[in-house]
């Protein structure tokens, strides 16, 4: 048995499947299939039940997946600290990033940082923010960008952008032409929200129904841009950030100030209290805190930051 055996054994009992556990690890599927395959063999035990394409671990699995995720925990920041001990600045970072947020602040980032660090490789991973904020609980991310508040118990945090919500109307609808609207004049409107796996899903509901009224809700998405061409189209009205309003088409949508309350949207990175960072990742952390500006606070920072 060696670690190998062990990392590509919890990647799959991790994303319950062979074929996406080799495309995180960067290997191909006979490879982590043949390993466990040996794995088994040594143990003589089955690890996992196998139906078609899919995975499910065995009892067998289930006890060696406890035992597992330790020690590939520890040889993980065994070698983290080995590296960061010789200087090494390269590596591979996995950063989790809602569709939104990539789209709208970490572009450039993410290619300077690539031409200061040329072998360093990002491995980027678009997620509503919930999921985001649970892969990196997990150990699937070492980074993620996640709509705030988080936990301050479990991870270090700092916040990069602070802005509001705003209301969106086709043209033509009853309150364009308005300069600002209370929530709950909204009761009697039709929603087009992210999807329930987007941070911002359960906001806007949860301050509605504090304003008085459950929102009706006819349409769901992942894609900012698709909801504001829903709204285009008559379907609804929608509730985005600031940044993403700057780029609305005026012609056929208006964006209107809300207030009564005003719905704050802060984002922030986090990373795992509890959980020793490659050098890649520190050097990842300081820099994007350096690029994005000085609108940010940082909790309680890592001592190694």
């Amino acid at each position: 048995m060696d670690i190998r055996q062990l990392e590509y054994f919890v990647q799959a009992a991790r994303l319950n499947s062979f074929s996406r556990a080799a495309e995180s690890l960067y290997i191909t599927q006979p490879t982590i299939s043949k390993m466990v395959r040996n794995l088994e063999t040594e143990l003589g035990a089955d690890l996992f039940y196998r139906e078609g394409r899919s995975i499910r671990l065995t009892d067998a699995g289930e006890l060696l997946l406890v035992k597992a995720q330790n020690i590939v925990e520890s040889f993980a920041s065994l070698s983290s600290e080995l590296d960061s001990l010789r200087n090494l600045k390269q590596g591979h970072i996995r950063i989790g990033l809602p569709p939104m947020v990539g789209a709208s602040f970490f572009p450039a980032v993410i290619g300077e940082f690539h031409r200061k660090y040329p072998e360093v490789t990002i491995r980027l991973h678009e997620d509503g923010a919930k999921k985001v904020e649970d892969d990196v609980e997990s150990g699937l991310l070492d980074i993620g960008a996640i709509v705030l508040p988080v936990d301050p118990a479990r991870f270090h945090c700092f916040t990069f952008v602070e802005e509001k919500l705003e209301l969106l109307v086709p043209t033509g609808h009853r309150l364009d032409g308005a300069q600002q609207v209370p929530l709950r004049e909204l009761a009697e409107e039709e929603f087009v929200l992210f999807r329930e796996d987007f941070a911002l899903h359960d906001r806007i509901i949860s301050e509605c129904v504090k304003a008085g009224f459950q929102p009706k809700v006819v349409y769901e998405s992942s894609q900012w841009d698709l909801i504001s061409r829903m709204v285009a189209a008559g379907m609804g009205i929608a509730l985005l950030p600031e940044t993403i309003c700057r780029d609305i088409d005026r012609s056929r949508i208006a964006v209107i100030s809300l207030t009564e309350p005003v719905i704050p949207w802060q984002l922030g990175m986090i990373w795992r209290k509890d959980r020793y960072l490659s050098f890649a990742a520190r050097e990842w952390i300081a820099f994007a805190m350096n690029v994005l500006g000085e609108r940010y606070s940082r909790p309680e920072p890592p001592e190694d930051i």
